[in-house]
């Protein structure tokens, strides 16, 4: 299929969430005097993912989610310690890890110059903002919304009204949004119209009841498909 426009979801596409959510969340119990586990890593990750679930489906603001997951955590691991400046230490740490999946910078390096690229995100602004002006594809992408810095998240289709205002509103048929959650980016896509691409490295089986247009495991085959 031949497209003008290429939508990217950032953390768990291109960008390589799980490296840098351990290296911030390690680094911000240490300089918050706290002794890390890798069972708190894997106790965080499972509050993170729900309560990102939560803010998606609008019963969570994005201000709120910040400490309330460190609460949780706190909660789950009979800790005591003031979330607010773990969150903040933990959100500084964040933003600087860079790390991009494999062949993400391949990818978007072959696209360029053959179709516009957005970066649309549920991400905090203070840190995919400086994160992805630090990375190494910051010079890929026409634009970026945050939902951080709108007040919309995917998949409200208002923040695809959003996106689609900042690029000259093209033809629906000829955007492609591609993400890793079936839950914000492919039910946010399928939702407005747009033809879905859902990479699932891992195989996850789609409990979803949401059919992506397309599957994929490498990031390489978007190149078979965008032609």
């Amino acid at each position: 299929m031949s497209y003008d426009w290429v939508f990217f979801d950032a953390d768990g596409t291109l960008f390589d969430y799980d490296v840098g959510q351990a290296a911030a969340l390690e680094g911000a119990f240490e300089a918050c005097g706290l002794s890390y586990t890798p069972e708190i890593g894997r106790r965080y990750s499972k509050i993170n993912h729900e309560i990102w679930r939560d803010f998606e489906l609008g019963a969570i603001s994005q201000e709120a989610l910040k400490t309330v997951r460190f609460d949780r955590l706190f909660d789950a691991v009979g800790l005591k310690a003031d979330s607010a400046e773990l969150s903040r230490r933990y959100l500084e740490i964040l933003a600087a890890q860079t790390a991009l999946l494999d062949g993400a910078e391949e990818l978007v390096r072959a696209l360029t110059g053959r179709v516009g690229m957005l970066l649309l995100t549920n991400g905090l602004a203070e840190v995919q903002v400086p994160r992805f002006a630090a990375s190494s594809i910051r010079d890929c992408f026409a634009e970026i919304v945050i939902s951080g810095e709108i007040g919309l998240a995917k998949p409200d289709p208002a923040i695809f009204d959003f996106a689609f205002e900042r690029i000259g509103r093209p033809p629906r048929e000829r955007v492609l949004m591609i993400g890793d959650n079936l839950g914000s980016d492919i039910l946010g896509g399928a939702n407005y119209g747009l033809d879905t691409c859902w990479y699932n490295p891992k195989e996850t089986p789609n409990g979803h009841g949401v059919a992506p247009t397309y599957e994929i495991r490498e990031l390489g085959e978007i190149l078979e498909i965008i032609r």
